[in-house]
């Protein structure tokens, strides 16, 4: 026989998305809540993040990943908002129903909001379907960031690192200073996939060389990884004959994207955007199934830390409207990708609120304009110097400048066009 318990708001994740979900709950007067961590701590990613940079927007002061994860953590304690850790979720429900299973047992939580912060995972070598054998030495960036940070281990000496993701540049320079030698960062784009700041701080400041426009299209040794062959690919992403160049290496370490955690999602009949792999949501971060939310990674994959929280915070002040209410006002009107951007959100607003809209460019672009519109009308723009894919951009439109009426469409626009 299952446990069946009831909650108000049931955070499916204990990192960054979901502590702040649950101290923005709190604040909004629902006290009723659990968080479900499948760790044996609290914390999510932050915790193997031991480098700095975290916390500029949110708390005006640099902190490391567990310190930022510290601070939710203590008002999450101080608050008595409890949680439950070393536990599975299951299954969610169309109907909120939310099956664990715990140190105690399988127990069936009926919610009245469901706040799905899952995060996201790393893309795999099978992913890229490198040829060659299967040897160690073959790592994520995020499982050699968690064998030194969590679990002290060296798990490369020769490196060569594929993709220029934020996670691989600060492995590059992590792995540096343990005394390995990272011989170089190969991307298949023919620009950086991170941030501009890593490339500085974490490759050029090591002298750690950047190629673009490179993949990896073997995989060498048996038993332990002996070297990788790097070809140069054409404007197609394809690999140029003749380019090959084979370099010797006891480890290959991917950076080459995440993916939001959406086996649950998808479950619970979340419709999912093919452009983001999150969920499709609305202004107040409700997916289509009603009293299920979304924030932080398994949203949208994030650049910064602090956006997670705030992001978090935002969808918290809703779902305790929902929570208290039993209803959000709808939100008819469609938000599309227009020329040269890559994925926006939220996917639908109701035209007569305030809202942030969040996007990212399709490729790097200098003197441009972010430009709303709807219908034919512009109704917000935004001039830029610089814009780069690895940049989130956000913008915050008066509900005074938007109709009840039509769709908004978001753009990029070159100045020189």
């Amino acid at each position: 026989m299952i446990e069946r318990r009831s909650v108000d708001a049931l955070i499916v994740g204990g990192g960054p998305a979901g502590l702040a979900a649950a101290v923005g709950l709190w604040n909004n007067g629902i006290h009723d809540i659990l968080i479900v961590e499948r760790e044996k701590h609290l914390g999510g990613i932050l915790r193997q993040c031991i480098h700095d940079g975290f916390g500029l927007t949110q708390f005006g002061m640099t902190l490391s990943g567990p310190e930022y994860a510290r601070k939710y953590i203590d008002d999450v304690v101080r608050m008595g908002i409890p949680f439950i850790t070393n536990t599975t979720v299951l299954s969610v429900s169309p109907s909120r129903i939310v099956t664990v299973a715990s140190p105690d047992g399988m127990i069936r939580y009926e919610a009245k909001a469901v706040i799905l912060t899952m995060g996201c995972r790393e893309r795999t070598r099978g992913a890229l379907a490198i040829p060659g054998e299967r040897p160690t030495g073959v790592f994520t960036a995020g499982v050699a960031q968690a064998y030194i940070n969590l679990y002290n281990r060296m798990p490369a000496r020769e490196v060569i690192i594929l993709g220029s993701g934020d996670i691989g540049m600060i492995m590059a320079r992590r792995l540096t200073l343990e005394g390995a030698h990272v011989q170089a960062v190969f991307e298949v784009m023919p620009y950086p996939a991170g941030l501009p700041r890593n490339v500085e701080q974490c490759l050029n400041d090591y002298n750690i060389p950047l190629y673009l426009s490179h993949t990896a299209t073997k995989i060498h040794g048996s038993d332990r990884l002996t070297g990788v062959t790097i070809s140069e690919v054409d404007a197609d992403l394809k690999p140029i004959p003749g380019t090959e160049k084979e370099y010797s290496c006891d480890t290959l370490i991917l950076s080459v994207g995440l993916i939001p955690e959406n086996e649950l999602s998808l479950e619970a009949g979340v419709k999912l955007d093919p452009r983001t792999r999150g969920a499709y949501v609305d202004e107040h971060y409700m997916t289509n199934i009603d009293g299920i939310f979304a924030a932080g990674n398994v949203l949208h994959v994030h650049d910064l830390v602090d956006y997670v929280s705030l992001e978090a915070e935002r969808l918290a002040a809703y779902a305790a409207s929902y929570i208290k209410d039993g209803s959000l006002p709808p939100c008819p009107l469609p938000v599309a990708c227009g020329e040269n951007v890559g994925h926006v959100l939220p996917q639908r607003i109701s035209g007569t609120s305030n809202v942030q809209i969040s996007l990212r460019v399709r490729q790097p672009l200098q003197n441009c304009r972010i430009v709303v519109m709807q219908d034919d009308r512009e109704v917000f723009t935004r001039r830029m110097r610089k814009a780069i894919p690895a940049e989130m951009i956000q913008l915050n439109i008066p509900a005074s400048k938007l109709s009840s009426q039509g769709g908004l469409t978001v753009m990029a626009v070159c100045e020189n066009e």
